[in-house]
């Protein structure tokens, strides 16, 4: 039997503290799923570890992407995937000035001759000038471009026809997967508890502000609004409520946040409405942690997409988030499971609507479910990831052009 061509996927990996790589980590694992026969391999940055992983990538260097170019001729990929942040390849010279990302457009062309398959993790729906420039360079020269949610597709031809630029013809929809093997039922609550070291709080309702805790997720709005919330909540339902802030530092530029984000939790501990609970946010633990919360509250003020969103849909938990906020808002409206605010009465009235309605939790919780297994899990995902591999291996061992439609 034949030897099959790998998938490589080429972004940031574990054990770095970073978004994408637990994100390429876990889309990984249901790529492999989808078809075992088929090897795996992975280009990381220097501080990735692993089995098939290549740690290759020195962002130091200008030329960063010739042992990553060397190494996809050396294994001969049936497709190359990668992930894309704009910080991740970003060189800076001695200067301090940064390349723009020149260097992975470089990769791009010189890629050319093998399939590749481009997933940003940041479109924004009005686009910064040098935002657009970069995404039409890419869409020129990779098989197939990603975006996550359909509005960045019909927001790109807006942006793009102030310049009289031709729409990309090769955007695919691809979301954010989730995992669907994750869920706890009720009757394992407890026992998670104890296992996390938390058996303190059984017997008691929690709301959840769980994640990286970055400068951007504004744990404070809530925590500055718990003692009313907490008083109306116990007036109406008779139940004990806690607000649990668990989760850990990513960026050391945010260390004040952190530890303002944290002290405001700390306070509502003293008073035995709050608990801080710190943990590295990937893995089993974080679906454990976020599986003993009742609902999640997320008043993040800047996301695209987020892989905390991607977790409370894979355990179908009733949330409350920021809106208007790019993808935040855009797959909240689609799945139906969570409640929107835009300020801080929205905030007070839905946290309060959620801890005192069980059936609304069951209902959102429902629709989530739903969501999760129609739409968003991985193994969806995965099939949908190989629906573009063969779009691109069409068009570059073919020469079948890929043209797919517009949104509108």
């Amino acid at each position: 039997m034949s030897v099959q061509k790998p998938v490589v996927m080429i972004g940031s990996w574990p054990p770095r503290k970073c978004g994408i790589g637990t994100f390429a980590e876990e889309a990984l694992e249901f790529i492999q799923k989808h078809d075992s026969r088929r090897p795996t391999f992975v280009i990381s940055h220097t501080d990735g570890r692993g089995d098939n992983v290549f740690p290759l990538m020195d962002i130091g260097r200008a030329d960063w992407y010739e042992p990553v170019v060397e190494r996809v001729r050396e294994l001969d990929p049936y497709a190359v995937h990668i992930q894309h942040e704009y910080g991740l390849y970003e060189h800076v010279d001695e200067n301090g000035e940064g390349d723009g990302n020149e260097g992975f457009l470089r990769m791009l062309e010189r890629l050319e001759d093998y399939p590749t398959v481009v997933e940003p993790h940041t479109v924004h729906g009005r686009m910064k000038n040098h935002e657009e420039r970069f995404i039409r360079r890419v869409a020129e020269r990779c098989n197939v471009l990603l975006f996550k949610c359909h509005y960045q597709k019909w927001r790109l031809d807006w942006n793009f026809s102030r310049h009289n630029w031709e729409r990309p013809r090769n955007i695919m929809i691809i979301p954010h997967g989730a995992r669907p093997d994750r869920r706890f039922s009720i009757d394992e609550v407890e026992g998670l508890k104890d296992e996390l070291g938390l058996g303190h709080l059984r017997g008691k309702h929690l709301i959840g502000l769980v994640g990286w805790i970055q400068a951007n997720k504004r744990w404070d709005i809530v925590t500055s609004m718990w003692n009313d919330l907490y008083e109306e909540i116990h007036a109406e339902t008779g139940q004990d409520w806690v607000l649990l802030g668990a989760g850990d530092i990513r960026d050391p530029n945010d260390r004040d946040e952190f530890q303002r984000y944290v002290s405001g939790v700390r306070l509502l501990e003293e008073k035995g409405i709050g608990h801080f609970y710190r943990f590295t946010p990937r893995g089993d633990v974080y679906y454990k942690v976020m599986g003993i919360c009742d609902f999640i509250v997320l008043p993040t003020v800047d996301e695209t997409q987020s892989g905390t969103l991607a977790r409370i849909i894979a355990l179908n938990k009733p949330y409350v988030t920021t809106a208007p906020l790019e993808g935040l808002t855009a797959q909240t409206l689609e799945n139906g499971g969570g409640l929107l605010f835009t300020n801080r009465r929205m905030l007070h009235e839905n946290i309060v609507r959620l801890a005192t309605d069980e059936g609304l939790r069951w209902e959102l919780g429902f629709r989530l479910y739903r969501y999760l297994m129609d739409v968003v899990s991985w193994e969806v995902i995965a099939g949908q990831y190989y629906e573009a591999y063969r779009a691109a291996n069409a068009e570059v061992h073919e020469g079948r052009p890929i043209d797919i439609p517009p949104e509108f």
